[in-house]
């Protein structure tokens, strides 16, 4: 599925490497372990209906497959930054790769729901510590000069693993049972767990840094209660929440204000270094990524439930109408990466952010007799935009980084794309929710009303696209760092 080649190591800076590395299948490894516990991120949606009747659990509870695992990541991946500096790349990676195995081996044989949830969580912590693990990685062996054609193939993990998650659900549930979308799933976990041990050495070397136990608090309490709190939006519009949405807002925030005033103060010690941000390259190439996860993540929610509860398409037709975007983004993604090294962020991220932008637009236009093909030809439309800008803002943003934030650089990615990702999600959903609920109670057809609201939310969609538009003209390409 990830159809990676091994790098060529002249691409790598092999010289600076301990003997006998083989950086390419190293690479090759990492990014293919990256894509298979990225995948399981939006796997779970399209199951939901079958998991519902199966334990006999309401929506709003089924929810928390999803919310549970996106409530791991947020809290998680801000210590990763720590992590990746206090302990070697083979330790995190045979961490991670264990704790996903054995999460999935969990959540497929779960006898219960409670059971099913703690297997998705233990997967989680492993996705949480995969993903800045090979951004840091990448960043530390490759030469500047040669990092848009990597980061165009780490593009593909981030991007169309969660765009071909709900495909790969689609058609496994076609044909089989929900549990082996984690059956499935656990050879090749087994597999890269095996060749991980086999073949990662350490590349950087562990430094002594001392863990700050209120920051890893505060962490917990900011990221946890932001993401629970935006995917919560959405359950509040039905009417159906078990907190008030504004309780963990508001907590989230007042902590997020505490943990960056902290870290300020730790400097060097900090759990995470915020200083990343006063490189303007590197704040507004994030400021993109969230805008480009927001659109993603939003897409992806709302593109099956109008496909399925307006068109009336089935799990596996869904499944299929959504895998050509997925597939435009893994091909085009090396593509974006080579070009970047020749001419640089702006000529891409810029016509990127207006196909995008014209892509979300034209949603606004599907209503109950759109044909499958207009959807089909629309959502590629969107995936060629966001091609075009992922690639380019992860290099832009984490090579304007010196060497020692690298880490805290890729952890602070990882954890705005998740927050960046429910604030979409809830965005989409929310405003889908209401315009339905008001239209159904104006005696709409449900059906009628849920097209209304699948058109109010990419309304807001390309509002927000329109701004990133404009942001995306001062993208600039990023200065040599200081050594």
């Amino acid at each position: 599925m990830t159809a990676t080649a091994a790098p060529d190591d002249h691409d790598l800076k092999a010289p600076t490497l301990p003997p006998g590395v083989r950086v390419g299948p190293l690479v090759a490894l990492l990014v293919g372990s990256a894509f298979v516990v990225i995948l399981n991120e939006t796997i779970m949606g399209v199951a939901l209906p079958a998991l519902m009747t199966e334990f006999d659990v309401a929506t709003t509870t089924a929810q928390w497959l999803t919310t549970a695992f996106l409530l791991t990541m947020a809290v998680v991946i801000p210590v990763t930054g720590w992590l990746l500096q206090r302990f070697t790349l083979r330790q995190v990676f045979l961490a991670a790769m264990s704790s996903f195995t054995i999460g999935t081996l969990v959540a497929g044989l779960a006898p219960s729901f409670g059971v099913l949830v703690a297997g998705r969580v233990v997967q989680a912590v492993g996705t949480a510590l995969m993903m800045p693990l090979l951004i840091t990685t990448i960043l530390s062996i490759v030469a500047p000069e040669r990092r848009g054609r990597m980061m165009g193939t780490i593009s593909i993990v981030i991007s169309v693993a969660p765009a071909v998650g709900p495909t790969i659900s689609g058609i496994v549930l076609d044909q089989l049972s929900w549990r082996w979308m984690f059956f499935l799933v656990l050879p090749i976990a087994v597999l890269s767990l095996a060749l991980g041990a086999a073949w990662v050495r350490n590349v950087t070397e562990p430094v002594r840094v001392p863990l700050d136990a209120p920051s890893v608090g505060l962490s917990a309490l900011a990221f946890g209660g932001l993401v629970y709190g935006l995917s919560s939006i959405g359950e509040a519009a039905t009417g159906h929440t078990p907190v008030p949405v504004w309780v963990p807002l508001v907590v989230g925030g007042a902590a997020l204000v505490a943990f960056v005033a902290r870290q300020l103060s730790l400097r060097e010690r900090a759990l995470l270094d915020v200083r990343t941000f006063a490189s303007r390259t590197f704040t507004v190439a994030v400021l993109l990524v969230a805008v480009s996860m927001m659109a993603l993540f939003g897409t992806l929610i709302l593109l099956p439930i109008y496909l399925q509860n307006v068109l009336g398409l089935t799990t596996l037709q869904t499944g299929l109408v959504l895998l050509p975007g997925g597939l435009t983004m893994g091909l085009l993604a090396p593509v974006v990466g080579r070009v970047f090294d020749r001419v640089g962020p702006r000529p891409l991220v810029a016509p990127g952010a207006a196909i995008a932008s014209a892509a979300l637009w034209l949603m606004t236009t599907f209503g109950t007799e759109t044909g499958r093909g207009s959807v089909v030809a629309v959502h590629v439309l969107l995936s060629i935009g966001l091609a075009l800008m992922f690639t380019p803002l992860l290099t832009s943003a984490l090579g304007s980084l010196p060497q020692h934030l690298y880490s805290h650089g890729s952890a602070t990615v990882s954890t705005l794309q998740q927050v960046a990702g429910a604030a979409g999600t809830a965005l989409f959903v929310t405003v889908m929710t209401r315009v339905q609920v008001s239209g159904t109670d104006d005696g709409q057809s449900l059906v009628q009303a849920t097209a209304d609201g699948v058109h109010a939310a990419f309304l807001f969609g390309g509002v927000i696209s329109a701004v990133a538009v404009v942001v995306a003209l001062a993208v600039r390409r990023p200065a040599p760092p200081p050594p």
